[in-house]
């Protein structure tokens, strides 16, 4: 896991030089944030200046906003607000957000009538929408995902929604803070003897009633958390290969009995939003999910809900706690 953290001296020394990175320029603290202008290179290439740390922040994509609120800004207008506090409720929203819309169809009316410092998007965001947000307000453009390197992604995701806001301090606190969440799980992982247990994260959902599941493979956030923790990726050797951006694959109930007889099943579910419990209800009756080892076995394990699956680091480490308390149980 890459480790890019500011060292004490370098943090203190940022509070009275101005600060240079990832082609950023700045004259703030934490503390004490000045005016001076702030230039911020996204992750599209495009430089966006900001008058100063930006404070009136629009969020189109849920992992932005988590990103908001872990850094201690509460935004001022977030996508699917209902859907966000259902979904991402270990991280929960403050203030009251205007609600922009859907994530993929975000209300430009709506966000230009917040009048916003900045606006986040995410390049799973059409251009053409990007385009019509640069005309309202500054807008940067985070990376939402890229298989095989997730924690780097949403670190970097982090950095810069930290950079454009003025809290990079808190910033490297919370990565840290991450990194010995994760090496505290992996640790008790290895003291409960769990080291190298095989684990397959998946979702569901039905679909015209049909079950589809959807693999969280080793390219996933997910898979790469499970992978820091110590953990083997079952998905591996069954042929069921993750998409590039996310690593989601996708298979049905028979799929499941590539898996070896000695996984770890763990899904996440939401009651909040009155989603079927497609492991845990609709597939009760099913022979095929029935005779399945690690359902015999009792190792299928329903994780708490509320945890993004593709958040940042406020999710990872609701994601850690639970994780390491299913398997060590």
């Amino acid at each position: 896991m890459k480790r890019r953290l500011l060292t004490a001296t370098a943090i203190a020394a940022a509070a009275a030089l101005s600060l240079t990175a990832c082609g950023s320029t700045q004259e703030a603290s934490d503390a004490n944030p000045s005016a001076a202008k702030i230039t911020v290179t996204d992750a599209q290439g495009t430089k966006v200046t900001l008058d100063g740390p930006a404070k009136k922040v629009v969020g189109t994509e849920w992992n932005v906003v988590e990103d908001l609120e872990t850094l201690g800004v509460a935004p001022a207008g977030v996508a699917d607000v209902k859907g966000y506090s259902q979904w991402d409720s270990k991280v929960p929203l403050t203030g009251d957000p205007e609600d922009i819309g859907t994530r993929g169809e975000p209300s430009t009316d709506t966000i230009a009538s917040i009048a916003p410092d900045l606006i986040v998007a995410t390049t799973d965001l059409k251009d053409s929408v990007v385009a019509q947000l640069r005309k309202i307000a500054p807008t940067i453009v985070i990376a939402s995902a890229k298989s095989g390197a997730q924690l780097d992604t949403i670190k970097d995701t982090l950095d810069l929604i930290a950079e454009a806001t003025g809290t990079t301090a808190k910033a490297d606190s919370v990565w840290k803070a991450l990194e010995e969440k994760i090496a505290d799980g992996k640790q008790e992982i290895a003291e409960a003897g769990k080291a190298g247990t095989k684990v397959a994260f998946a979702d569901g959902y039905v679909l015209s009633n049909q079950v589809t599941i959807r693999p969280y493979t080793k390219g996933s956030l997910i898979g790469q958390v499970n992978a820091e923790l110590g953990l083997t990726d079952a998905w591996s050797g069954t042929g069921i290969e993750g998409d590039a951006a996310y690593g989601l694959g996708s298979t049905d109930v028979e799929g499941l009995t590539k898996l070896p007889a000695d996984t770890q099943f763990l899904y996440i579910d939401n009651k909040a939003a009155s989603e079927d419990d497609v492991f845990g209800t609709t597939l009760a009756s099913n022979s095929v999910w029935k005779s399945l080892p690690f359902v015999e076995q009792g190792t299928v394990h329903r994780l708490d809900d509320g945890i993004w699956m593709f958040g940042g680091p406020g999710a990872m480490d609701a994601y850690v706690d639970a994780a390491v308390a299913a398997l060590t149980k």
